[in-house]
């Protein structure tokens, strides 16, 4: 009787040190994300609306007052993409993972690198990027994005004052 109480509070103690996965680097939101990013690298910006929930906000270097929806992000980088004559995101297979919060939240964190090169001018660009979504019920609802996008709003301004300085020294 011992033995089979000791059994059992041996058992017992096993099964409920079982937890839930809270990490992982392989899930149908990781392979989302990552086909997310196929469609960007091709220029199908309309392609991504599929991985995103109704109302879903995004904040891409935007405090949490300033939501962006999924009709303004496409409309952005199709707008934003016109200038560049080859651009991409690059993220390695160790440099993306899944999370569950405490809250039972699911978020996939990416680490990545953005490359482009300037059509105006030929100038190419490496930038970090960071970018966090939460998914619910298989579609993101949220997404947190951030860069430094400086050095190429300078290469830009740039490029517009000397064409500008070019046009005002023509006769």
């Amino acid at each position: 009787m011992k033995k089979t109480l000791i059994i059992l509070g041996v058992c017992a103690m096993l099964f409920s040190c079982a937890q839930e996965q809270r990490y992982t680097m392989q899930s149908p939101e990781i392979d989302a994300i990552k086909s997310m990013y196929d469609l960007y690298n091709k220029g199908d910006f309309e392609g991504q609306r599929q991985f995103y929930a109704e109302g879903a906000q995004i904040f891409n270097n935007a405090p949490e007052t300033k939501p962006t929806s999924v009709d303004q992000m496409i409309a952005q980088q199709k707008d934003e993409m016109a200038g560049f004559s080859s651009y991409s995101i690059a993220i390695g297979e160790d440099a993306i993972e899944m999370v569950t919060t405490d809250e039972g939240e699911k978020w996939v964190n990416v680490w990545g690198t953005w490359k482009a090169t300037m059509a105006a001018t030929g100038q190419a660009f490496e930038v970090p990027v960071h970018a966090t979504y939460q998914f619910v019920d298989g579609k993101i609802t949220r997404e947190h994005g951030y860069w430094d996008n400086s050095p190429i709003v300078i290469a830009f301004m740039e490029y517009e004052a000397a064409q500008k300085a070019a046009a005002d020294t023509l006769p």
